[in-house]
């Protein structure tokens, strides 16, 4: 290994080439530092309505002793199902506060992706929002889930604002289906009864589990990525230090604030926008549908800030959108763009209308997520995925595992790191197959890296198609399309897209003539939440295979 690595040469002034993750025992620790430190902060800012470090740090403890009184103990996993409403840190801070495990749930799941991901996590218990009430319902029979902690949007807005925004929420906007989850409490009952009870600090060390963060594979299941509370600190100090040199530049007086777009079950949110917040007394703006880009841009109109990750569609609509100017973008220092590739086009509009580039990075669940990142003084648009960021190894390996050494040669990205998972939940398989024996995780993404050490994304080698920065697994996609009634057999494959860089290409071949591509559409509703499910449907009379029967899904993306 060279010690002096190439890419040292194109860090900002003041960046360390390491960090020292050691500084905490946990992410508790963390926490409690940053609670007692910035109590009289504002954590979080959430419509309209500011919430202190010392109001996170109150809630979280009552409901982590609710937790522990329901029987939990440490390493029981948790999950959480919601939006960016303010019960999500307070939940999530609850969680590891009473030494269980984190496991993200993206709330727009249907039933039966739910059930797998509860199932396979072995989750005893749920703090969920009550508009995916329903769809726990459907499945809560088949898990393992025995205790349901249920939120509402208006739940911490008080009594008056929080009652009209539930009405509005259930009543105008119907956004809450009917269910019936007998056996659930409240989410302010619970943390008002964990007052009452003992809390009971656990014993935690930098080598428990914090989070079950899941994500695909080369097979398609949804597996969950092993984050050890060392991963998650390491990821966050090495985030910190990589902004530092322009978050220096926030004048004095300003408390640092970051615009929380990105869904906080979302590895990049979970570690970019929340903990890192929490490390540097930072606050937060949560944003619960990012969608909505009118009211996107109506609650960043009154407030300042300094720190914007998101992704590729986000800033592009933003941009585009004709509500853009009645927002104050003079203060912004740096804009994180990950998940999924940044365009050029969209990147030279952001730089036109706000005069902050747009910082490309890089990572994945397996990551914490960051890996590498352009430098954050960077006055312009790189096109690559930057450098890898402080205590941080990436190389490049061809099919046999070897290292490429050769510049600008592509060869699969592996990293190596202090934020690397400790492997997959209960798949030793499955982590053989992505880690390497001196320790280097196997991405499968094609890259190259040119003489500064910039890394730049040429391929992927898995048939993975990234849908607006979400992993979509072309085998579930298929096991779900297969079962439609009519259809002998198909194959689904990425096709570019503007709005979302990539969008689910479905071929299939019919067992029933009379098959039509809206039934086939319907179908794939019921069963996949929106970012997975086909837009793009063609017919034919055969699909490409190998000779021993292997759909050729390559052939099927080159014709495409």
């Amino acid at each position: 290994m060279n010690l002096n690595p190439v890419w040292l040469n194109s860090y900002p002034e003041g960046v360390p080439a390491d960090i020292d993750p050691t500084q905490y025992n946990s992410l508790v620790g963390l926490m409690d530092e940053s609670f007692s430190k910035f109590a009289d902060r504002a954590a979080y800012s959430f419509m309209g309505k500011d919430f202190s470090f010392a109001q996170v740090d109150q809630e979280s403890l009552g409901l982590a002793a609710y937790l522990q009184s329901l029987g939990l103990i440490k390493g029981d996993r948790v999950a959480i199902m919601m939006p960016n409403v303010p019960q999500y840190p307070m939940a999530v801070a609850a969680i590891l506060r009473a030494g269980l495990v984190v496991v993200n749930v993206n709330p727009l799941y249907t039933a039966r992706e739910l059930e797998h991901q509860l199932k396979d996590s072995g989750a005893k218990a749920i703090v969920i929002i009550e508009n995916f009430a329903a769809t726990l319902e459907k499945c809560i029979a088949q898990t393992p889930v025995q205790h349901v902690v249920l939120a509402s949007m208006g739940d911490r807005l008080g009594l008056l604002k929080g009652s009209l925004v539930n009405y509005v929420v259930r009543n105008v906007k119907k956004m809450v289906p009917s269910f019936n989850l007998p056996q659930a409490v409240r989410f302010n009952d619970a943390t008002s009864q964990g007052r009452q009870q003992a809390f009971r600090k656990p014993d935690l060390s930098p080598d428990d589990i914090a989070v079950l963060q899941y994500t695909g594979g080369t097979t398609g299941v949804s597996k969950g990525a092993v984050l050890l509370h060392r991963n998650v600190i390491a990821n966050v100090l090495q985030s910190e230090a990589w902004n530092e040199p322009v978050m220096k530049r926030i004048p004095a007086g300003q408390q640092a604030t970051s615009v929380c777009a990105l869904p906080l079950y979302h590895i990049f949110a979970f570690t970019v926008n929340m903990m890192l917040g929490l490390r540097m007394g930072g606050k937060t703006i949560l944003i619960p549908n990012p969608r909505d880009l009118p009211a996107v841009l109506k609650e960043l109109s009154t407030h300042t800030f300094h720190s914007f990750p998101a992704v590729n569609t986000l800033f592009n609509g933003l941009a585009n959108h004709p509500d853009f100017g009645t927002v104050d973008w003079s203060n912004l220092k740096v804009s994180l763009g990950g998940g999924t590739a940044v365009t050029p086009s969209v990147a030279k509009l952001w730089l036109e209308k706000t005069g902050c580039p747009i910082c490309e990075g890089y990572g994945l669940s397996e990551t914490s997520p960051s890996a590498s990142c352009n430098p954050t003084t960077s006055t312009e648009f790189t096109g690559t995925i930057g450098v890898p960021i402080p205590g941080t190894w990436m190389k490049l390996l061809d099919d046999d595992g070897q290292e490429v050494t050769a510049l600008g040669m592509p060869g699969e990205i592996a990293i190596k790191g202090p934020q690397v998972m400790a492997g997959y939940w209960q798949r030793p398989d499955e982590t053989a197959k992505v880690m390497t024996a001196d320790g280097y995780f196997k991405s499968g993404d094609v890259g190259t890296m040119d003489e500064r050490g910039f890394f730049k994304i040429v391929d992927r080698k898995k048939d993975m198609i990234l849908v607006s920065g979400f992993n979509v697994y072309p085998n579930e996609v298929e096991e779900v399309a297969s079962a439609c009634p009519g259809v002998l057999e198909c194959a689904a494959i990425g096709v570019p897209d503007e709005k979302t860089g990539e969008t689910v290409k479905l071929v299939v071949v019919k067992k029933d003539p009379a098959l039509t591509a809206e039934q086939i559409m319907a179908y794939c509703r019921e069963n996949m939440t929106a970012y997975k499910q086909p837009r793009v449907i063609e017919f034919r009379s055969e699909l490409p295979k190998t000779p021993v029967g292997k759909i050729l899904r390559r052939e099927l993306r080159n014709k495409a």
